[in-house]
């Protein structure tokens, strides 16, 4: 077990729609070194009234190449180094399989250097067994350059990776661990995420302004939406009709109504917006707003879906980046990546309950039951 101080901050929740101002006191905790280590991350007991979060999160801790797993009903936290620098992590839509793309990791982040190789050398999809991804990965998969994220198909039988260095996502047959087929997609295309009936894919594309849709079955882009400045990320809202769409040099979501393929409004959020993720209800989508690396953003904005407003912002960590929600909506999980960890936010206390500190440089963000 590492050893680890703990230090108190402060969260605060802004409600939008009576200006009325709330204080949760949380934990934070940091931890010493970077070996592979496992220890107990303590939220504030008064967060954590009634029933903590239960399941587990992993994030992709991209600057100390590594995984982190916090197990949320005890707070033991496990981070283990891995050979490439991930974005992003992802559980399989059946659970089975954690997976992670990002580059081969250079030589100094052994010693917490940071960092990712970059260039026209393929990236690498690796693929874990959930309940026991300390064993290391099942498979390492090459992919195209610069993987950026990753999902899979509703049956869990292949993955799906944006390869921001060759505008192409690569379909990947997990059982085979053999990479299947290519689709051309728009330039440098970064988040990506399936439709709720599993039959579209819809990509962003950050340095054209669009959003790519993919047809699944037929493996080939069917459409190209013009959205806005610097697409990061793209959030379905649970009834697929709509997709919100973070525009980062904008400060704003767009929305876009699936059925026309179409932009109908746009959000203004926070400074540099990221990830984005709608409650299981369809009530809000939540958006991560980082800032910039000299002027970091700590505010995650919740938007009513119905209203397309801004009804709440939460403060958590400096470089508030990706964004996960269990499926009871409750709880969403939120990685910090100027801070080197994760908050959690307790969407019926409307809460910032506990903080949980992670590998280095902390980017995607997987919840999955037990």
């Amino acid at each position: 077990m590492g050893f680890r101080f703990i230090q108190g901050v402060t969260a605060r929740l802004v409600n939008h729609r009576n200006d009325t101002i709330t204080h949760a006191s949380a934990l934070n905790t940091r931890p010493l070194g970077w070996l592979l280590a496992a220890s107990l991350a303590l939220g504030s007991s008064a967060g954590f009234a009634g029933t903590p979060p239960a399941g587990q999160v992993f994030t992709a801790d991209e600057h100390g190449a590594s995984l982190t797993r916090i197990q949320l009903e005890s707070g033991v936290t496990t981070t283990q180094d891995i050979s490439i620098s991930p974005h992003n992590v992802e559980v399989s839509a059946d659970g089975r399989y954690l997976l992670a793309v990002g580059d081969a990791a250079n030589d100094d982040h052994a010693h917490g250097g940071g960092g990712h190789a970059h260039g026209d050398d393929p990236g690498e999809l690796q693929v874990f067994n959930t309940g026991d991804f300390g064993a290391g990965p099942l498979a390492s998969i090459p992919v195209g350059s610069h993987p950026a994220h990753v999902v899979s198909d509703l049956a869990g039988q292949y993955a799906f990776v944006t390869n921001a260095g060759d505008d192409t996502i690569s379909i990947v047959d997990l059982a085979t661990h053999q990479a299947v087929a290519t689709v051309e997609t728009g330039h440098y295309p970064h988040g990506l995420r399936l439709s709720p009936d599993g039959g579209e894919l819809y990509v962003a594309n950050v340095l054209d302004g669009s959003v790519s849709v993919i047809d699944v079955p037929a493996q080939a882009e069917v459409a190209r939406i013009p959205v806005g400045d610097a697409p990061v990320q793209v959030g379905f809202t649970p009834n697929g009709e709509q997709v919100y769409v973070s525009l980062r040099d904008e400060n704003r979501v767009a929305v876009i109504d699936t059925a026309s393929r179409s932009v109908i409004d746009s959000v203004a959020v926070g400074r540099l917006p990221i990830q984005v993720h709608a409650t299981p209800d369809g009530s809000l989508m939540l958006v991560a707003n980082e800032g910039s690396e000299a002027e970091p953003d700590n505010r995650v904005s919740a938007v009513d879906i119905a209203t397309r407003e801004v009804v709440a912002t939460y403060e958590v960590g400096m470089g508030a980046h990706g964004v996960s929600v269990d499926d009871s909506g409750r709880f969403a999980f939120i990685t910090n990546i100027h801070d080197d960890s994760l908050s959690v936010i307790d969407l019926a206390l409307g809460e910032v309950i506990a903080n949980h500190a992670t590998g280095q440089g902390p980017n995607g963000v997987t919840w999955v039951t037990n």
